[in-house]
């Protein structure tokens, strides 16, 4: 009641003024104008709390203007009645502009979420405010990591003392190996989540690999065919001389001349197989793949070559192991290089194990995420220390001569590393002379 009372005698002031003028100047009889003064206060109050009514209105309808819903309850008076009408029109504007700017908002999100390179947004305190789907698909935990290359820091100060784009070229260690063309932007003015730099993150790590994988699979062919292309033509010269009426020694030299052409083709499709595996190894494999039928189908696959040995192969696979993500094909060569080498170096007559499933729980080298864990042993010769670090070097073998005797080209366990590389996992061989060795490969299941 205090507003509409205020309200009223505001209205009434100036009239009883007049009324009290007049009564001093004796214009007017006290008695009259006492009666005259009743109506104008009446109409005072009337109008007072109309007054106050239609502010109170438009007070609730400013506060209603933000959510564009603007109600008028009964009449007004006039002029607040316009004004009403101009503060929901108002309202209606503020919320469709609203709307339309939330809507570019959520497609500006959408778009930079899409994006298929890798997007990091840093506050001035180089704090990231905003990782797009792509980085982090890419980096994972490790995007901290990235941040801290020498070389993009330099990128960051330039941008930031300069306000211009630099671009740098990066070879990321983590998570794995890749090579990174970085475009850092300054961002001004500021986005609304105080977002100042923008960084762009492009893989190069398929071009890069292309351009190595021609150098090498050159350099490698060449150096690795050598032999057995210079041992053909030899036996060739030597059937087509010497040789050319001798049926025994033609017979003895198209075995070997048979055999090195198989150790040929055997290198130069592990080169080729090497090739695509680099090529690739920087894109993460989202195929979910059973692991267990896998490697039961490997064990059913490897029976006849672990029977022509005399060996037993032991296979002791969980029952319920969870499918990795991964390249079906990859894996598949993966245990079967494992498969093969335990074959081929274990002892004649003797104990294969392969065996999988979770990491036990009290293990401290496994990672403390998700994961299986998959082991090939032998009983064979072993292998020394001091060549364990190299083993996963292309074309590096303990005894060459041994080796190349069982068919190896020195690339089966390259392609295991690049393999369990791009699968995000670990490996490691435990072994030593006369006791066998032990390959073990741990695999995320996310």
């Amino acid at each position: 009641m205090r507003t509409p009372l205020r309200s009223g005698l505001a209205v009434a002031t100036t009239p009883l003024l007049v009324l009290a003028a007049l009564v001093g100047l004796k214009q007017l009889d006290p008695v009259v104008a006492g009666w005259a003064a009743l109506p104008v206060l009446t109409v005072a109050l009337l109008l007072g709390a109309a007054w106050g009514r239609d502010v109170a209105r438009l007070r609730e309808a400013v506060k209603q203007a933000a959510s564009g819903r603007v109600v008028l309850h009964g009449p007004m008076l006039p002029a607040l009645g316009m004004l009403h009408q101009e503060i929901d029109q108002l309202s209606r504007l503020m919320s469709e502009r609203t709307t339309l700017l939330q809507r570019l908002l959520k497609s500006d999100e959408a778009i930079v979420e899409r994006l298929p390179d890798p997007l990091l947004v840093l506050g001035s305190d180089r704090v990231i405010r905003r990782a797009n789907q792509a980085a982090r698909t890419a980096f994972g935990s490790e995007l901290n990591s990235v941040l801290r290359h020498p070389d993009l820091r330099a990128a960051l100060d330039l941008a930031l003392s300069k306000g211009t784009t630099q671009i740098v070229e990066l070879t990321l260690r983590v998570p794995l190996e890749r090579d990174v063309a970085a475009t850092v932007l300054n961002l001004d003015p500021p986005l609304a989540d105080g977002g100042s730099i923008l960084i762009v993150l492009s893989d190069r790590s398929r071009e890069r690999a292309v351009e190595r994988m021609r150098t090498d699979f050159i350099a490698n062919a060449s150096h690795e065919l050598r032999t057995p292309l210079a041992s053909l033509i030899g036996f060739i010269g030597t059937l087509q001389g010497p040789a050319a009426d001798d049926p025994p020694a033609q017979k003895r030299f198209l075995a070997i001349m048979h055999d090195q052409a198989e150790r040929m083709n055997r290198l130069i499709d592990d080169l080729l197989a090497l090739s695509r595996i680099e090529v690739s190894e920087h894109q993460t494999p989202l195929d979910a793949v059973s692991l267990g039928d896998l490697l039961f189908s490997l064990e059913e696959a490897f029976a006849p070559r672990v029977a022509a040995r005399h060996q037993t192969l032991l296979a002791d696979i969980a029952a319920d192991l969870p499918d990795v993500p991964g390249d079906e094909d990859q894996l598949a060569q993966l245990f079967q290089n494992l498969l093969d080498n335990a074959v081929k170096y274990g002892k004649e007559g003797g104990t294969i194990r392969l065996w999988a499933g979770l990491p036990p729980k009290d293990a401290t080298r496994y990672p403390a995420e998700p994961g299986v864990v998959v082991s090939v042993a032998d009983d064979g010769a072993g292998i020394a220390r001091v060549h364990i670090p190299r083993l996963t070097e292309r074309f590096y073998r303990v005894d060459k001569g041994r080796s190349r005797s069982v068919g190896g080209t020195g690339l089966g366990l390259a392609i295991v590393k690049h393999v369990v590389a791009r699968h995000r996992g670990s490996m490691w061989i435990d072994s030593s002379e006369g006791n066998g060795a032990c390959f073990t490969v741990w695999l995320p299941t996310r």
